[in-house]
């Protein structure tokens, strides 16, 4: 069986099927009666909204082409990352957004100018992937904040602002 993608930019003529492009081949059990179960793995599939479908070919040349099957894939990320809050300045929640490329403990906490914790937002194992938190300044006094996000030896600092 031979999977398929659709019709793509940058591809050779041997790579194109029609509207689809050839991405991979999957060994037949011959000549069978008895059902058979086929899979395949994308090992680099495309970020976004993807189509796969199997071309069957029998022993004859003839072929039939299973149901198309559409996923969605997210591009995991490549690196730890702490993005600025939004917005910023705030008053009085604001999101803070971060990214971890593999399975991590993580420790997300807040800080008064002086160095003092004042709030921990995250203090958990998490899977590989992005991250919100909404973080709620009403207690606190306006001012100059840090947050800082501990993982796996990386340590990462950004500067927030509370205005009430």
């Amino acid at each position: 069986m031979t999977a398929l993608l659709p019709k793509g930019e940058g591809l050779t003529e041997a790579q194109l099927m029609g509207d689809w492009q050839t991405i991979g081949f999957v060994e037949g059990h011959g000549n069978s009666n008895s059902p058979k179960e086929y899979s395949f793995t994308d090992a680099s599939p495309l970020s976004g909204t993807v189509q796969y479908r199997l071309k069957q070919i029998d022993n004859d040349g003839k072929y039939d082409f299973s149901k198309e099957v559409e996923i969605t894939v997210t591009a995991m990320p490549k690196a730890f990352v702490l993005e600025q809050n939004f917005p910023n300045p705030f008053n009085p929640s604001t999101v803070i957004s971060y990214q971890l490329p593999a399975m991590s403990n993580v420790e997300l906490k807040i800080y008064d100018l002086l160095g003092n914790e004042v709030a921990a937002l995250v203090n958990e194992q998490k899977e590989a992937g992005s991250y919100q938190i909404q973080f709620d300044g009403s207690k606190l006094s306006n001012g100059v904040y840090f947050y800082k996000l501990q993982a796996e030896g990386v340590e990462l600092t950004k500067k927030l602002l509370l205005l009430k």
